[in-house]
């Protein structure tokens, strides 16, 4: 029984290496690319809360404004919004995903991300 007990415990050992294992920086902005859309949209998702990273990451959410997915592109724009100014250099993009996206929720969240990286312009709605 002994044994059994040890080798149960060994094999949920192993099951979870790695688990809770954060990503880098680096890793995040690599799956942006990964085939699979799950991936992308974790990465899309965790990299706005890195600040101290963001002269890397706008300019990977400026490229994840182009994804295939629109709930990718979506929240490509919402995390460009939450650098704030520091996204300064994804305005002609945003501004570009405002005016032409075929999809509603990318034109609103890219006005919305213009209006917090410029607070001087004001909000903006999907027409």
């Amino acid at each position: 029984m002994r044994v059994q007990t040890h080798f149960v415990l060994l094999l949920g050992l192993l099951a979870c290496v790695g688990c809770g294992k954060e990503k880098s920086t680096s890793e995040l902005i690599a799956d942006l690319k990964a085939p699979e859309e799950r991936e992308r949209i974790i990465a899309v998702r965790t990299l706005p809360h890195r600040k101290a990273d963001a002269a890397q990451i706008v300019p990977a959410l400026i490229d994840a404004l182009k994804d295939k997915d629109g709930d990718v592109r979506v929240s490509a724009a919402i995390g460009l919004g939450s650098f704030g100014e520091q996204a300064r250099e994804a305005i002609p993009a945003l501004e570009a995903a405002h005016k032409n996206g075929r999809d509603a929720r990318i034109r609103e969240a890219a006005g919305v991300a213009l209006s917090r990286i410029d607070p001087s312009r004001p909000p903006t709605h999907a027409k």
